[in-house]
């Protein structure tokens, strides 16, 4: 493996995995914030069926990515678990919430109300916390000598909070968009009503949170207006799957505004990655400070290249199986 860099190779690898656990798992989280908004029980049930035989597998890709953390950058690990543990705990508390509501509810027929708050209300938690660790990375950590030495709530800050109800409304545009793929009737006719206004929210975010950047983190208007002007590709790309979206919407197709979502998630995130590169803890340490010793990565890495075709693959015939329509009275369940 001489010349090869592997931490290279791992940061990739984890960035691949993070952003599919965002597009795979941001849309079953979606349906769940929409969930109290729904017109009847009926559609409840169609929402969560179209997810339910797939929602589990999405989430392989958040063991991937930080299974890969902790081998791959250690110091990664010791210096944002300290940093960010309640926003960790908030988000592992809400998918374990959801993820008992999927089998509860449509077991439960006097506690249904109670198993459709907690499918809902730990959608939006788990979003909200995502969204916050998103921010407080953008802002950066307090560290000495590679360890944090900030406050247990220092990762909650107006900005933080901004980034949350950011994510929130952002997941719940790409369960919008994933339901008018995926339903018919009157539940697509509700969707398409409501994506045009969640799309101009996460609009209305995502400019507030590209102004107040380079305020919470001086070093990121210097990268975009003079060391990688061409980052200004990815909000430029972000913008045109936005009006996909609309127009995808407006015309009433089914595929092209979930694709186009997708998109501007993924865009959006490259812009993420190129702003803050090379630092893995901003704003101190590089990729290369955090990595594990070249042996490590090496022995792991022969595992994951075999790990990562399985799960593709997998999600594939997943998605190929249960693709179509979901209706009234028919489902996973």
């Amino acid at each position: 493996m001489h010349g090869i860099d592997l931490t290279i190779i791992w940061a990739i690898i984890i960035a691949f995995g993070i952003m599919m656990y965002v597009l795979m798992d941001g849309f079953d989280l979606g349906v769940g914030i929409l969930f109290p908004f729904a017109p009847d029980e009926d559609a409840r049930d169609v929402m969560m069926n179209s997810v339910a035989p797939v929602w589990d597998g999405n989430e392989t890709w958040l063991i991937l990515g930080g299974a890969g953390l902790l081998a791959a950058f250690p110091l990664v690990y010791s210096v944002l678990l300290p940093a960010l543990y309640i926003g960790v705990f908030l988000m592992l508390a809400g998918l374990i919430f959801r993820g008992v509501a999927f089998e509860f509810r449509f077991k439960a027929e006097r506690s249904r109300n109670l198993w459709n708050w907690a499918f809902a209300g730990g959608s939006m938690v788990a979003a909200f916390a995502q969204g916050a660790v998103v921010g407080a990375y953008i802002e950066g950590f307090n560290t000495v000598d590679g360890r944090y030495v900030g406050g247990p709530l220092d990762w909650l800050s107006p900005f933080t909070v901004l980034t949350g109800l950011g994510l929130v409304a952002g997941y719940a545009l790409l369960g919008s968009t994933w339901l008018v793929l995926k339903t018919e009737g009157y539940i697509q006719q509700w969707v398409r009503r409501l994506a045009p206004w969640l799309l101009l929210v996460v609009l209305g975010v995502f400019a507030a949170v590209s102004v107040w950047t380079p305020l919470v983190d001086p070093s990121a208007f210097e990268r975009w207006f003079s060391v990688l002007r061409l980052i200004w590709i990815f909000p430029a790309l972000a913008l045109l799957s936005a009006w996909l979206v609309w127009r995808g919407v407006r015309r009433q197709h089914h595929a092209t505004p979930f694709m186009a979502t997708m998109a501007m998630f993924a865009f959006t995130y490259f812009g993420l990655l190129v702003t803050k590169w090379p630092y893995v803890v901003p704003p101190n340490y590089t990729l290369w400070d955090a990595a594990s010793a070249p042996g490590s990565q090496l022995f792991l890495l022969i595992g994951v290249l075999f790990v990562i075709p399985v799960i593709l693959a997998y999600t594939a015939w997943t998605y190929w199986v249960f693709r179509g329509k979901v209706r009234a009275g028919e489902g996973y369940h």
